[in-house]
């Protein structure tokens, strides 16, 4: 297996270890993104790291590259220190995303696939079910549902921080069964419709990465993968109907 991340260590141990720990560190970088608003600091930090190009596991993918590109012309499109004005824009894009679904792409699981579009429906207990088989919980799921993707990325980062195979199993499978099947659409709505660069290149480049990552797996495991456009169209509910962000939930 060639490795597609920073060094090219020759013993196959080496390569796997390096592999676990790219991901695992590239997954917590994604997350965080994710979960709260990018501040002036965080900004720099991008600037100094200049992200995506810092991942460990490099996206080469038409895909992969095409979001790279737009991410890293977002940020060099901002200015050095940012100044309140652009971290204003940034904070009203995070919460149109995030907290009030202005945009109509939720960033979490449940409302792409239930008829209703609501919030804390199957996906979730589903997603929940796996956590639960590695000891895990999400904090306090009435503000932050299980099937959240800052919840599924940790959880991805959690599978690549142990060392058996089976964890490498279970993230493939958990792709297929959760992320996969909804995380282009959200980036492709977010991308659209978003008010900010930024966030547009970092919706497309946590796809992309999602994707490309499953591709590694289904090498590395010797198992197809099956392609994100099928899972999809899976007859899931209403799978095939696009989300519109989530209502109240029927189980709140």
């Amino acid at each position: 297996m060639n490795a597609p991340f920073c060094g090219q260590p020759t013993d196959y141990n080496l390569i796997l270890e390096a592999f676990r720990i790219a991901v695992r560190e590239d997954l917590y970088a994604l997350a965080t993104l994710h979960d709260r608003e990018v501040d002036a600091a965080a900004l720099v930090e991008l600037k100094r790291l200049d992200f995506p190009a810092n991942f460990g596991l490099q996206l080469r993918s038409e895909e992969g590259c095409r979001s790279a590109e737009l991410m890293s012309e977002a940020l060099s499109g901002l200015p050095e220190i940012a100044t309140t004005s652009v971290l204003d824009e940034l904070a009203v894009d995070f919460a149109d995303i995030y907290l009030n679904f202005a945009l109509r792409a939720a960033p979490t699981e449940s409302p792409w696939f239930d008829p209703d579009h609501m919030e804390r429906q199957q996906p979730m207990f589903a997603v929940r079910a796996y956590y639960r088989r590695h000891g895990l919980r999400v904090l306090d799921w009435s503000k932050r549902p299980d099937d959240h993707l800052v919840a599924q990325l940790l959880f991805l980062a959690h599978l690549f921080a142990s060392q058996d195979m089976e964890a490498l199993r279970e993230a493939a499978c958990f792709l297929d069964e959760h992320l996969r099947r909804w995380i282009g659409r959200f980036a492709a709505r977010v991308a659209q419709r978003c008010g900010t660069p930024f966030y547009a290149g970092l919706a497309l480049v946590t796809a992309a990465y999602v994707e490309e990552l499953r591709d590694l797996l289904s090498s590395l495991l010797g198992e197809p993968a099956p392609l994100r456009t099928d899972l999809e169209a899976l007859p899931d509910g209403a799978a095939s109907v696009p989300a519109t962000g989530p209502s109240r939930s029927k189980d709140s």
